[in-house]
């Protein structure tokens, strides 16, 4: 059986950091691209970032370009997602998911983990 099991959220000031871990069981991380997204209240849920299992290129929304950072370690089989410069907008559930293709769009991702809270706030 599949399943992601998202951890590491919680309550950060803005400026602060934050490392979210999705870590893997059923599956190997390397054999599927890995996605993140994040819903906020009476928001549709947007994607974050991706890895691809081919060759660990990643992929960003513009809105975390250069502050948040995707990486995978295989033999944890866990992919993380390193948030810096957290600012009070980044404020969402934030979701791991499994898919074959690696791109921003939560259509085609068919295996999702049950989402960590972050909150960013003075």
């Amino acid at each position: 059986q599949l399943q992601l099991v998202e951890s590491g959220g919680g309550l950060v000031q803005p400026g602060g950091s934050l490392r979210l871990s999705c870590a893997a069981s059923g599956f190997t991380v390397d054999y599927y691209d890995i996605g993140w997204f994040r819903q906020a209240p009476g928001k549709e849920r947007e994607g974050v970032s991706c890895i691809s299992s081919t060759d660990g290129s990643t992929y960003y929304a513009d809105s975390v370009k250069g502050r948040f950072t995707i990486s995978r370690d295989n033999a944890k089989n866990t992919v993380y997602l390193q948030m810096n410069s957290l600012k009070p907008e980044d404020t969402a559930v934030y979701y791991c998911a499994a898919s074959r293709l690696c791109v921003l769009w939560r259509g085609v991702y068919d295996y999702w983990g049950q989402g960590t809270q972050v909150t960013v706030s003075s």
